[in-house]
């Protein structure tokens, strides 16, 4: 029974919010109303379920791209590059929203074949995938990667790696930036390859040898080898690529992360913060403060409940040190979808806020 002069916190919310007052009404969707994506991302966060989460993401990252004091990383997982996204990644970074990459081998296996000036193919459904191996094609899902493209890119590879030095081990950012500047002086297609070397952003594979483009490498040490070349094995150093990367956030106040998918590269991407507390707490780095996220714009469909890092949303990394939780500034948005469908929408609604494209680039 409740004691008297006392109200519960029922009768309190209805007090609060009486006939919705003090409540944020939503709005209805009218489509027909709007000239231009970033209207539809703006009503759309007036509305409910993924469309709202969609228009907030937009806001977010919005707010993070406008951050001049913000470092902000994309990670990216997924076959994006054999599904054609690959030049989102590359506006993204000519626009100066990302500041550094972080993704698999894979996307940027496809990502490179591409801007080699290779195609990726729509994959014939009465082909099974038998055929397909003995015909010299490799499945993505509904889409096919020719055998042929990934020898050709092999030999320019090779004639990168010809090029480095023995004597030193190399870390994946600086392979990637000499293919970079090998795809910006041979021409060709734009990418998101070239546009990071033209603005000095860097692309990280943390898990480099688990994708075509290790396999390349791995090739040419093994080629190296049978032919007793006296210049040795060419040697890769997978710790470069973190210590590289804690270099490049220390000299920021802020951190937004963008993602797309989850696995290594987001996981990779985000353990700066622990990664800088361990360096001060076990061996007394004086490094400055530690880093972690204030912003963070996740497009993934995986859900929480399968227990993999990839669904997990970015408030459980507050507990590991990697996000500042909303009560001390952050800012998060998570849309539970195809990256497909909901990224092209997303990333040209806040370039026409950023006045990079559409209408708002002509004021």
């Amino acid at each position: 029974m409740q004691r008297s002069g006392h109200s519960s916190p029922g009768d309190q919310a209805r007090h609060r919010f009486q006939d919705g007052k003090g409540l944020e009404p939503l709005q209805p969707l009218f489509v027909t109303e709007l000239g231009t994506v970033d209207q539809l991302l703006r009503a759309m966060a007036k509305t409910s379920f993924g469309g709202r989460a969609l228009g907030e993401a937009a806001d977010v990252l919005t707010e993070m791209a406008e951050d001049e004091g913000c470092f902000v990383v994309g990670t990216f997982s997924g076959a994006i590059t054999a599904a054609k996204m690959g030049a989102l990644l590359g506006d993204m970074i000519g626009a100066g929203i990302l500041d550094a990459v972080v993704c698999t081998g894979a996307i940027a296996t496809h990502g490179l074949v591409e801007e080699l000036g290779f195609d990726h193919y729509r994959c014939p459904p009465d082909l099974d995938d038998q055929a397909l191996y003995d015909a010299g094609y490799d499945r993505i899902y509904d889409t096919l990667e020719l055998e042929l493209s990934l020898d050709h890119l092999q030999e320019v590879v090779n004639r990168i790696l010809d090029g480095m030095a023995t004597d030193c081990p190399w870390a994946s950012h600086e392979l990637c930036a000499k293919l970079g500047q090998y795809l910006q002086e041979q021409g060709g297609r734009g990418g998101f390859f070239r546009a990071a070397y033209r603005r000095g952003v860097p692309i990280l594979i943390p898990a480099f040898t688990d994708s075509e483009l290790g396999l390349d490498v791995a090739t040419y040490n093994e080629g190296r080898l049978r032919e007793g070349d006296a210049r040795g094995v060419t040697r890769f150093d997978p710790f470069g690529d973190l210590r590289h990367y804690v270099d490049l956030v220390s000299g920021y106040e802020r951190m937004g992360i963008f993602t797309v998918g989850g696995g290594v590269p987001r996981n990779w991407a985000q353990q700066v913060g622990p990664f800088t507390e361990l360096l001060e707490r076990r061996l007394g780095a004086a490094i400055g403060p530690v880093k972690r996220f204030k912003y963070g714009v996740r497009i993934c469909p995986e859900p929480e409940h399968w227990g993999g890092l990839s669904g997990c949303g970015y408030l459980e990394g507050v507990s590991w040190g990697k996000f500042y939780g909303p009560s001390e500034g952050g800012r998060y948005a998570e849309v539970k979808a195809d990256a497909t469908i909901a990224w092209p929408i997303l990333l040209r609604g806040v370039l026409e806020r950023l006045g990079v494209v559409g209408a708002a680039a002509s004021r």
